[in-house]
């Protein structure tokens, strides 16, 4: 096999893989044990851990900790969404094919979109596609991203940006952030992009960037990372974007120790957009009884067969969690996402306030959602660490995404799942730790 491919060893598969990162001999682990002792090593490094449902639990920064009524697990596992991998044969997936549809219908209604696909694989992705489609669409290869978009959707564009003959400017995650990203673009800016609320969890209003990139012919891109928010905060297409890509794990889906997660993607009603969006779409038709039903339209064969040609190379969906997102939406409502997202705000409001009256803590932010960004008088992570010692798990480390910078700087999100009983315990946990 290795003559086949040509190469002289198995090693030289993974020099692709920094030296560093290898492992030089053995795991520390037994070579071999018998099943019962395998499951016993295995849950006590498992108790190890502060689950998310054991502590009071601040950690936002991309993924967030709602409440997911069961009755959600239960319907996503009724017949009617059982297909095989795909649902390319209608006649026998009418069921995963309309939930699809209905998903689409909602995440387009939320994000004030006209046209919504039927899921990417998270938010990250969804935001580096967004770009290509800005590239393909305006036929400019220069892209404009806020500093304080999230560093890992920012280092996702930016690898398939690598290999697409587009160039992405970042600015600085300055306070000062969208007066960077208008003096960035130019008539060579294929789009901008910005998130909001931001990695910081401050509200941007979009309307002045977006009216300034129209004018130079490029594109606006909204992204969120709490989908949340968007039961209060305006939406993106109310405020200029021509397309919104988030993650939608705040709705239906659970933390999972970070995925799989399901990404959202809309855009407006616009014949080039829609012929460039990356996935897939579930339109609605007619069948040659008259009677209603759901197919894949407008995607090409280029998108399954001819990586070199097609439009994206997701040809699939987070089929399981935009079926679970849609449930979960359609068991909220219009009026339930509107009282979440309010209880989810004045949840932050209150631990604001406490933390804020702590000593030494400041907190940043002009506006916020549900997350805001602290100023501690020492390093954040060590606090973090030490806030995790006394049972409370109290957000993430700024320089955690920005290696080098932010040391003092602690990104804290709260939710309707915290109480005041916990808000009152991290305020007493900060304090003793500071």
């Amino acid at each position: 096999m290795l003559d086949a491919i040509g190469v002289a060893s198995i090693d030289d598969l993974f020099t692709d893989v920094p030296e560093a990162a290898r492992l030089d001999g053995l795991i520390d682990l037994p070579t071999k044990q018998g099943e019962l002792q395998v499951e016993r090593a295995l849950s006590a490094m498992a108790s190890r851990n502060i689950a998310a449902s054991q502590a009071p639990f601040f950690v936002g920064a991309g993924a967030y900790k709602h409440h997911i009524p069961s009755t959600v697990d239960h319907l996503i596992q009724r017949s009617e969404f059982l297909t095989a991998y795909t649902p390319y044969q209608p006649e026998i997936s009418q069921g995963t094919l309309q939930t699809l549809f209905e998903f689409q219908t909602q995440v387009a209604l939320l994000t004030g979109m006209d046209v919504a696909n039927a899921s990417m694989y998270d938010g990250s992705t969804a935001c580096a596609e967004a770009v290509m489609m800005a590239a393909r669409v305006t036929r400019r290869n220069k892209a404009v991203m806020a500093g304080s978009v999230h560093p890992h959707y920012v280092e996702a564009s930016q690898t398939l940006a690598k290999y697409s003959d587009v160039s992405i400017s970042v600015t600085d995650a300055a306070p000062a952030d969208l007066d960077a990203v208008i003096a960035e673009i130019d008539d060579t800016t294929a789009c901008v992009v910005i998130q909001t609320p931001d990695i910081f969890g401050r509200l941007h209003d979009l309307r002045e960037v977006s009216r300034i990139a129209h004018e130079k012919g490029a594109l606006v891109i909204a992204v969120f990372t709490e989908a949340v928010s968007l039961g209060l905060v305006e939406a993106p297409g109310n405020m200029g974007a021509d397309i919104a890509v988030g993650e939608g794990q705040s709705i239906g889906v659970g933390l999972n120790f970070g995925g799989p997660y399901v990404g959202l993607f809309a855009c407006k009603n616009d014949r080039r957009f829609i012929r460039q969006m990356p996935g897939r779409l579930a339109g609605e038709t007619i069948d040659a009884d008259g009677r209603r039903g759901y197919v894949l339209t407008l995607s090409t064969r280029e998108q399954h067969i001819r990586r070199d040609k097609a439009t994206s190379n997701i040809c699939t969906n987070a089929g399981l969690c935009s079926l679970a997102w849609t449930i979960h939406m359609t068991l909220l409502g219009e009026k339930g996402l509107t009282t979440l997202a309010r209880l989810n705000h004045e949840t932050a409001c209150e631990l604001a306030d406490a933390l804020g009256s702590i000593p030494g803590v400041e907190v940043v932010n002009d506006s916020f959602f549900n997350e805001f960004t602290l100023l501690l008088p020492k390093n954040a992570d060590q606090v973090v660490n030490e806030l995790a010692h006394v049972g409370v798990l109290g957000g993430v480390p700024a320089s955690r995404l920005y290696p080098g910078r932010f040391e003092n700087y602690l990104i804290v999100a709260a939710t309707e799942t915290n109480t005041p009983e916990d808000i009152a315990v991290f305020a007493k946990a900060l304090a003793g730790v500071l």
